[in-house]
């Protein structure tokens, strides 16, 4: 009995040898439970940028300035001096008002380019629209912490410590927007 189950299992070892394995429909390289936010240096974050800005300035000065001054006739050496009298008054009012308003909405894939000893992450992205001989780009720099990132790998530019966000147009529309290099001249000057 013991001949016959050894030799049995030694049939079904070598048996088992030569025959082709068959291949898993599972996919083992999915991690279901793990996280998969940005943790190290090239991995990509999704940023959503919404950001709108209202400044307004206002100021008004009144200013009045009064100036008497007087020199009487020489004396001595001085004889030619004769008598003098100066007197100004000067009154200046002003307003003044400035009002802006900015909005740039965007989504802006941005890479980690730097991993900080307290595990936030410095990200850094650019994404140029060309529209009709004009180049709009959105620039941005800034640090993330990894538990700000949402399940769909995304975060709001809110959220984004020490942000730089530029957005700068070139092309024709932004080449008429500039002042001349005349105008330029006088505005540093004046």
């Amino acid at each position: 009995m013991t001949k016959k189950f050894l030799s049995l299992i030694l049939i079904l070892t070598f048996a088992g040898a030569g025959c082709a394995s068959a291949a898993s429909l599972w996919n083992d390289n999915n991690n279901w439970f793990g996280d998969t936010r940005p943790s190290r240096v090239g991995d990509i974050v999704t940023v959503l940028v919404n950001e709108r800005t209202d400044a307004k300035d206002e100021a008004t000065m009144e200013l009045t300035k009064n100036s008497n001054n007087s020199v009487s006739d020489g004396t001595g050496i001085l004889k030619f001096i004769r008598s003098l009298s100066l007197s100004t008054s000067s009154t200046s009012d002003g307003d003044g008002s400035i009002e802006r308003k900015h909005h740039a909405t965007a989504t802006l894939a941005c890479l980690v380019t730097e991993v900080l000893p307290n595990g936030n992450l410095v990200i850094e992205g650019t994404r140029d629209i060309r529209t009709s001989e004009e180049i709009l780009q959105f620039q941005l720099i800034g640090v993330i912490r990894p538990q700000d990132v949402n399940s769909d790998n995304q975060i709001n530019s809110s959220l984004i410590a020490n942000a730089e966000i530029a957005v700068k147009g070139r092309g024709t529309i932004s080449r008429t927007q500039k002042p001349g290099v005349v105008t330029q001249i006088l505005q540093a000057v004046f």
